[in-house]
């Protein structure tokens, strides 16, 4: 739904006016499976991806937190720490993305995960896989600053002992993700925009060829859609990334409850 509604010169049988219109729209004309399209390799590389991303993050976050604030909770520690874990995550997902969105777009060309990969390598080259990926990390590093800073000051007040507490994780998630995607919706459509490489909106803006760089992404949107440009697919994102967020984080924190438990267990 995101890709669609982030589409800046959206064909007229693809244009949405709410995140429910889009939704029927698409089942009712693409059918039932058709907004999962993609998800395979999205679910593939996201296993590795969020490994590296939560091991990277518990281990700075706690080296850095011992050197700025002696062993307390420093919200800086927390951003710089789920910044650095982005890089690691990033690499391993931006392929992944925009595989997913080429096969997300109206009227995809592609027909499998597979004929994806095989066409955009022939035709574009490997570098395709990675266009977007100083803008996603341009995106994602303040995303997941202010994400992680969020998600913490939430622990702080609603669990403050930081106990394994299903709830509070789930809240403090679903909040942080929210506050961080609204923030960044802006560096989101841009990042659509070289990775999905739209053929009617560039085209009409006269843009031969591929669209690279951050810079030339963001004047494009301008051409295209003025501020309100920026925003587009705002509740979309922001509808997707609550319970994302609160999803990995209660199954983080059971996770290191349940094999922090066992530790202790074996030790005594």
């Amino acid at each position: 739904l995101q890709t669609r509604m982030q589409s800046l010169q959206p064909d007229p049988k693809a244009q949405y006016r709410s995140v429910y219109e889009a939704l029927k729209k698409i089942v009712l004309t693409e059918g039932f499976w058709r907004p999962l399209r993609g998800i395979n390799v999205t679910m593939l590389g996201a296993g590795p991806a969020h490994a590296m991303y939560f091991a990277c993050y518990e281990k700075m976050k706690k080296s850095l937190s011992d050197t700025i604030q002696h062993g307390g909770n420093s919200h800086l520690a927390n951003g710089i720490a789920g910044s650095v874990a982005t890089l690691l995550h990033d690499a391993v997902m931006n392929p992944a993305e925009v595989v997913k969105q080429r096969m997300q777009m109206f009227n995809s060309p592609y027909k499998s995960v597979l004929a994806c990969i095989r066409t955009v390598q022939k035709t574009e080259g490997f570098g395709a896989f990675y266009r977007s990926y100083t803008t996603q990390l341009t995106m994602n590093v303040p995303f997941q600053a202010i994400h992680f800073i969020t998600y913490e000051f939430m622990q702080e007040q609603i669990n403050p002992h930081r106990e394994y507490n299903p709830r509070s994780h789930i809240v403090s998630g679903a909040v942080a993700g929210a506050v961080a995607a609204a923030a960044t919706t802006p560096l989101d459509v841009c990042k659509t925009l070289l990775n999905t490489q739209e053929n009617v909106a560039l085209s009409s803006v006269n843009i031969g060829g591929h669209l690279s760089g951050m810079v030339n992404a963001f004047k494009t949107v301008y051409q295209l859609g003025g501020i309100s440009g920026y925003f587009r697919g705002v509740q979309a994102r922001v509808i997707y990334q609550m319970p994302s967020t609160a999803i990995a984080w209660s199954v983080y924190e059971f996770f290191k409850y349940f094999l922090t438990k066992h530790k202790l267990e074996k030790r005594t």
